[in-house]
């Protein structure tokens, strides 16, 4: 699958938008006070570009308006640079929108619209913005030539794929395929629990900047099973801690069944009240087991606290 002809057209270096494009007609934008620090990850900026939404908060030399695009491709790396050898730092989803601001020598530079998270893609990762009807809800959810369980199919879509269609019997058309009816959720439902999504992962293996069960971080796996269950969380785990507070000291607290667990640098979900499900660098997979195991190794390593928050969504 791959993107529309409005990509492949351009050649050479395209910025999409222009200074002022979205300003209200102006060119010009002024700064009042001093720029304020901001993380690179969820605030578009380059040293010779930014959002224009940004623009009067942040200095750059030039601001563009986002030209909105969607992913066409099952699962796109989006890194740090604009370089195949480039850190992965996470992934767009199939049919996910994306924010995209610049477009240079066949990467895109911009953010995706489920997480404001910013980053470099492959730009044939990109095509037409499509209006959501279901979100897949299955690990995965091949993608059909024909209403036909027989029929082969173009690829295999991850669970929190996007597609537009229409129900036909058992199956949904779209530009694309078909999809069986039984592996997705209309966009909005929210009927998964977050616990039983990640068990669903477990021995997937570990993928730093994964979304997916082909490859999935620590915090990819609790931003996927909670945005089954209608919970938008942002990317990474500091940024999640970051949103949803520590709701108590996880060391005087019962634990339950779908409460998070942060350590430094790390997230998991409660199994129940002793284990905890979690991408594990050590394991190099998606695993349960004991939380007091997981606690004893962090302290171990010397860090101080073994956890640092914990947020229970119910």
């Amino acid at each position: 699958m791959t993107s529309d002809s409005g990509i492949h057209s351009a050649t050479g270096r395209v910025r999409m938008g222009r200074p002022g494009v979205a300003g209200a007609g102006r060119d010009r934008f002024g700064l009042s006070g001093t720029s304020q620090p901001y993380d690179p990850r969820v605030v578009a900026i380059r040293p010779d570009l930014a959002d224009i939404a940004v623009a009067g908060q942040y200095f750059a030399p030039h601001y563009a308006a986002p030209m909105m695009r969607s992913g066409v491709a099952p699962a796109a790396a989006m890194r740090a640079a604009p370089s195949l050898d480039a850190e992965q730092t996470s992934e767009l989803l199939f049919g996910e929108g994306f924010a995209l601001l610049d477009l240079t020598g066949g990467w895109a530079w911009g953010y995706s619209l489920a997480d404001h998270y910013v980053g470099y893609l492959a730009a044939d990762a990109l095509g037409a913005p499509i209006a959501p009807t279901h979100r897949v809800a299955a690990i995965e959810a091949m993608l059909h030539s024909a209403p036909d369980a027989a029929s082969g199919g173009p690829a295999v879509l991850p669970r929190g794929a996007l597609v537009m269609g229409e129900a036909e019997g058992e199956w949904l058309a779209t530009a694309h395929g078909y999809l069986p009816l039984a592996a997705l959720a209309e966009v909005g439902a929210a009927l998964a629990d977050p616990a039983t999504v990640a068990e669903e992962l477990i021995g997937a293996p570990y993928l730093p900047g994964g979304r997916t069960a082909k490859g999935i971080d620590c915090s990819g796996l609790v931003q996927l099973a909670f945005a089954a269950a209608g919970v938008p969380l942002p990317r990474d785990s500091d940024l999640q801690l970051a949103a949803l507070g520590a709701d108590r000291d996880v060391g005087a607290a019962a634990l339950a069944r779908g409460d998070l667990v942060f350590f430094p640098g790390h997230v998991g979900i409660m199994a129940d009240a002793g284990q905890i499900i979690h991408a594990s660098r050590r394991w190099m997979q998606v695993k349960a087991e004991p939380l007091a195991d997981v606690t004893r190794r962090i302290a171990d390593k010397g860090h101080a606290p073994p956890v640092s928050g914990m947020k229970r969504l119910r």
